[in-house]
């Protein structure tokens, strides 16, 4: 099948139309988007439920034809299902390591497992299990500078880290990092309270000079329909780390980073490498697309582009800008 490819620009606030692009097989026959990493997306198939990663959106690929990697069949931990996943990370793009079979893919489901494997290497996936029992607010993500997943714990209070640096099927026991905040904001009670009770999303990141920075990604849901559902974003710098204890700082200052939230693996992008992108801010895409500025405390909600179709399929993914 041909059709037209459309991505939402954040920096123009406009959309970027791809024509005339050839859609796999794969994607026509039902496949849905179930997460995304360094550009490249997983699908899943609704029929059979089998996974491929593709570089079907990305940029860099649009002038030739999608690659499209198959996946291992899920396999469930007990007392666990694969039924939903929640996000995904890689170690890198396929293709980008100087040893292919080192290309290391974690997938988060919905509940306690998490599963990876080497897809040029692994004909299966190596499950674990998280060593808390509720995990479904955390995101995972894969650390450039330690060469581990990252998964903040509940309530973010901890940090759990895997190794991919083994030599043996298994995956080892994550390290397990307690995490410390200071210099938190002055609010009420009364405002801690309703932080408490709202659904919120964390997410460990990390920019590209090597600073790590937790993000909690608050959602208010207001009674009244007349109200939109509006996110709120707290974010943590991390100071030190000694003895398995992590300490993070609370930050209105993020500098020229903007930081990406969505379903995809969080990323930053220094802001003064892709003009019209606001430094000092969040990007958050799930029911509202919309930027959250540091600085001011203020959202702005991205409008439906005036020359989008009428019916878009979204994915609430944003993929890393590329020089085209």
């Amino acid at each position: 099948m041909v059709g037209d490819v459309h991505l939402f620009d954040a920096a123009t606030e406009g959309l970027v139309t791809v024509a005339d692009k050839t859609i796999p097989e794969e994607i026509v026959n039902g496949g849905i988007v179930v997460g995304a990493s360094h550009g490249w997306l997983f699908f899943k198939d609704r029929h059979d439920h089998s996974v491929y990663v593709t570089d079907f959106y990305n940029s860099l690929a649009f002038k030739t034809n999608a690659t499209m990697v198959p996946m291992p069949t899920f396999t469930a931990l007990h007392h666990c299902q694969t039924e939903v996943v929640w996000n995904v990370a890689m170690s890198t793009s396929p293709g980008q390591q100087e040893d292919e079979d080192d290309w290391v893919v974690g997938i988060k489901f919905l509940g306690n497992q998490l599963s990876f494997c080497r897809p040029r290497r692994d004909l299966r996936w190596t499950n674990v299990s998280a060593p808390f029992k509720i995990f479904n607010n955390s995101n995972l993500m894969f650390s450039k500078r330690d060469k581990t997943f990252k998964l903040p714990a509940p309530v973010g209070n901890y940090l759990c880290s895997w190794d991919i640096q083994f030599h043996k099927d298994e995956y080892p026991a994550p390290k397990i990092h307690k995490l410390l905040f200071h210099n938190l904001p002055q609010l009420p009670l009364s405002m801690w309270e309703l932080l408490d009770s709202c659904p919120r999303e964390d997410h460990w990141v990390e920019s590209p000079s090597g600073e790590s920075f937790l993000v909690k990604w608050y959602s208010r849901v207001s009674l009244s329909p007349s109200l939109s559902t509006l996110p709120i974003v707290m974010v943590f710098r991390e100071e030190d780390r000694k003895d398995g204890i992590i300490k993070m700082c609370y930050t209105e200052d993020i500098g020229d980073i903007c930081i990406f939230l969505s379903k995809s693996e969080a990323f930053c992008v220094p802001a003064s490498s892709c003009p019209g992108l606001k430094p000092n801010s969040i990007y958050v895409a799930d029911r509202v697309f919309s930027v959250y500025d540091l600085t001011t405390k203020t959202f702005h909600h991205f409008k439906y582009p005036i020359d989008a179709p009428e019916k878009i399929s979204r994915v609430p993914c944003w993929l890393p800008p590329v020089s085209v």
